[in-house]
């Protein structure tokens, strides 16, 4: 039973938010001051959990088998609307793709959305999802079942501009050990087995691919073990590289295609090949239209205007495109940080931990708290974008 005329509501919501501005602004900072790689989020997580403990939510910790996961629940019954948070960091890099943003919006938002589940019913729920960088953590946490229950779910990310829609690329990595044999480099070279050339040789042949691949797909990597010393013939080199594709299909194609570019250097060089995809492949990004034109239109509220336009470059792969496989999903992109700056740099490390990363959360938090009370507000609304995810679904099953 609704007691409240909705644009009270509205603004009780942003009010709400407000109110945490300084303890969102605190967790922000710690985060971002405190990196923390893939699966070892520890302080993130406590800190993010111990905001929602004080205001109410029902945690759980090590959801989906993950130690730094978690659930957060306010409400009861359906829907249940799940904001996403991420928190890890990047190797040496610290966080410049701010995830700090994206963790402390989510928790921001939920406390927002506890005024309409209370008033109007249902549930809203905070996925901690860890090891977004490297591990795919969100694919994972799927595989056992820690978004069961999941209706809805949205998350934002931190960009040098504003955008409802991203297009985010089908990918998985790929580590690769080439084994030759030893030998001095000047005395008897001929009795030895060039590991680093079969390396060398490779990189080059995928070098040739790219120019016949899809303009959207990429290929990159690096080499991490070139050898020893430069005057013994190297018995072992190692290389990590990345695959994407615009959708899954085509990334099975690629990923045979650079897979080639290593056997055939293999056998030219008589070194032995050792290779191992990544356990988890990141999916393409399903954007819902419905559920992102409800989150563009809130944050026209706060002065932003949100284009949704996909851009042909300028994200890469995200782990919510799995997530968006299964349920109605948006992963909307802010403008936190200055134009021109790109995402994995040091530059934007610093910028993710000042005043217009601050701005880019708070309305971010604003945003989403109000799209999950519009979408308790107009089942219909709901119903729409629960339609929109079936067909794309159906459609692609008969593709």
């Amino acid at each position: 039973m609704v007691n409240m005329d909705k644009s009270d509501l509205r603004t009780i919501i942003i009010q709400s938010i407000e109110a945490e501005r300084a303890e969102l602004a605190r967790i922000s900072s710690n985060i971002h001051s405190n990196p923390e790689m893939g699966f070892e989020e520890e302080k993130a997580s406590d800190w993010l959990t111990d905001f929602l403990k004080t205001r109410e939510f029902r945690v759980m910790r090590g959801v989906g088998g993950l130690p730094t996961a978690f659930r957060a629940e306010y409400g009861k019954g359906s829907p249940v609307i799940a904001i996403l948070a991420e928190y890890d960091a990047l190797p040496k890099l610290g966080h410049a793709c701010g995830h700090n943003i994206i963790a402390t919006s989510a928790i921001g938002a939920a406390v927002g959305a506890k005024t309409a589940v209370k008033e109007l019913g249902g549930t809203v729920v905070v996925m901690g999802t860890p090891g977004e960088e490297i591990y795919g953590g969100k694919a994972m946490m799927l595989a056992q079942n820690a978004f069961d229950g999941i209706e809805v779910a949205m998350m934002v990310h931190p960009s040098s501009i504003d955008s409802a829609v991203v297009n985010a690329l089908a990918c998985q990595g790929l580590n690769v050990e080439f084994f030759g044999k030893a030998a001095h480099a000047a005395g008897r070279p001929e009795a030895g087995i060039n590991a680093l050339e079969a390396m060398i040789l490779s990189y080059n042949a995928i070098n040739s691919l790219r120019q016949h691949i899809r303009e959207t797909a990429r290929i990159h990597g690096i080499i991490t073990d070139g050898g020893e010393a430069a005057n013994i013939v190297p018995e072992h080199t190692a290389a990590n590289f990345i695959v994407r594709a615009q959708d899954d299909d085509y990334l099975t194609e690629l990923k045979g295609k650079v897979l080639d570019c290593f056997v055939g250097a293999g056998v030219a060089t008589g070194a032995r090949l050792k290779y191992e995809w990544a356990d988890v492949a990141y999916s393409p990004m399903l954007n819902n239209m419905a559920l992102a034109h409800l989150f563009a239109d809130n944050m026209q509220t706060m002065g932003r205007k949100m284009p949704f336009a996909l851009r042909d470059r300028g994200f890469g792969s995200t782990d919510m495109g799995n997530v968006s496989q299964f349920f109605p999903s948006i992963h909307p992109q802010v403008s936190a940080v200055p134009p021109g700056v790109p995402a994995h740099s040091p530059a934007f490390r610093i910028a993710a931990g000042e005043e217009l990363a601050l701005k880019a959360m708070m309305d971010s938090a604003k945003a989403m708290a109000l799209t999950v009370s519009d979408l308790l507000t107009n089942p219909e609304i709901l119903a729409k974008i629960k339609e929109e995810f079936r067909l794309h679904k159906q459609a692609a099953v008969e593709k």
